[in-house]
């Protein structure tokens, strides 16, 4: 297995983009990292693409041909890969994994959702959770993740102020993302007072509704430098599984599928939940952000509400959670997260990430998962 390293990255702006069409966004990340990585649409030897419902947002499926053929990158392999929300976690892995096996050298991870082109995209995202058990019986994201948090609240303590506090420290570093969806500050009592949508949640607890594409170009590490002066190295992917219903699960303040893909990350690159210096995480909703850096190991379980509350999770915090702003505040267009995800780290380690940049950044990690954890991929990078 070859060492596999990230020397161009990409990200679209993230919103209601009512005048950009899925192609076009696709293309604008790709083409944007290509020029980041200094190649030619013709070194790359293969695409794969993170996407989770296209065909129900917007009636189109296929998308593997049509952005291929779009971007003009025919006749190189184009593969779609889809885990509901951790749709781009996998795509990255994939094509980790296809230059680590020496398959290919050159390739492009990237991942696109358009949203906002559906009336009620409410039943679309809903088909990530079990439709049997969940969907079919009037069971939401935000209903299923408003049980997570009473649960968490009941064992352990947390306040409602604690969520809010995740969605306070997004917003703060969102407000230096010029990619962001809301790069506005809020405050703690404006998340109390937001409208409710499943108790305790509340609107300015949940991601919003998201348009964008994201991309990353990887090669093998002994290539890196050919193309790029700083490039950053994949030090682990893992992915683990879990139950697509909380009905099934031991215990729902804990996802496990979370713990054992940092368990098998942080074995692969030989490190410790001490040795990262920034994580991005996926706070879907605010209670997220908060079984996150318990279930990555950074917090004892039953501890992440204070961590947010004590500032530990803040860019200049003993652990910097979400310098992008997070799912909350960047945006989550859900195809797109795990490879923005991956781009942030890029732009932190290199240094490049301006006023949300947090000093010193060596070791950076993502957390994407699907659904309420039926799947999570964990990476882990390196300057």
């Amino acid at each position: 297995m070859r060492d596999v390293a990230i020397i161009g990255v990409s990200q679209t702006k993230f919103g209601e983009l009512w005048e950009v069409s899925f192609r076009d966004m696709i293309t604008e990340a790709g083409l944007g990292a290509i020029e980041d990585a200094g190649v030619e649409g013709a070194d790359l030897e293969a695409m794969y693409v993170g996407n989770m419902s296209a065909g129900l947002f917007i009636k189109q499926e296929h998308i593997s041909s049509l952005i291929a053929d779009h971007a003009g990158l025919t006749p190189i392999p184009s593969t779609r890969v889809e885990a509901a929300c951790a749709s781009g976690g996998l795509a990255l892995r994939s094509g980790i994994m296809a230059v680590a096996s020496g398959y290919h050298d050159i390739v492009i991870a990237a991942g696109v959702e358009k949203m906002t082109d559906v009336v009620d995209p409410t039943p679309a995202i809903a088909t990530a959770s079990d439709q049997e058990w969940e969907a079919q019986q009037g069971v939401t994201f935000p209903s299923l993740y408003a049980m997570m948090a009473r649960r968490h609240m009941y064992e352990y303590g947390t306040t409602r102020e604690q969520l809010a506090m995740v969605s306070v420290i997004n917003h703060e570093n969102a407000s230096n993302n010029p990619r962001a969806q809301f790069p506005m500050k809020v405050t703690v009592e404006q998340v109390i007072n937001s409208t409710m949508v499943a108790d305790p949640l509340r609107l300015l607890d949940c991601s919003p509704i998201s348009d964008g594409a994201a991309a990353v170009i990887l090669c093998p590490a002994e290539m890196a430098r050919e193309y790029s002066d700083t490039p950053v190295y994949v030090k682990a992917s893992a992915q683990a599984s879990g139950t697509i219903a909380l009905h099934d699960r031991r215990d729902i303040t804990r996802i496990d599928a979370t713990v054992n893909a940092a368990r098998s990350a942080f074995k692969m690159a030989d490190l410790t939940p001490g040795d990262i210096d920034l994580v991005e995480v996926h706070d879907c909703f605010s209670i997220n952000g908060i079984l996150a850096v318990e279930d990555l190991g950074f917090v004892e379980k039953g501890e992440g509400g204070r961590a947010f509350e004590e500032g530990m999770t803040r860019i200049d915090g003993d652990i910097p959670v979400n310098p992008s702003g997070g799912l909350k505040a960047r945006g989550h267009p859900l195809g797109a997260t795990g490879i923005a995800q991956a781009a942030e780290v890029v732009w932190q380690l290199r240094g490049e990430a301006g006023k949300r940049q947090v000093e010193g950044a060596e070791i950076g990690m993502t957390h994407n998962i699907g659904g309420t954890g039926g799947t999570a991929a964990v990476h882990i990078f390196s300057r």
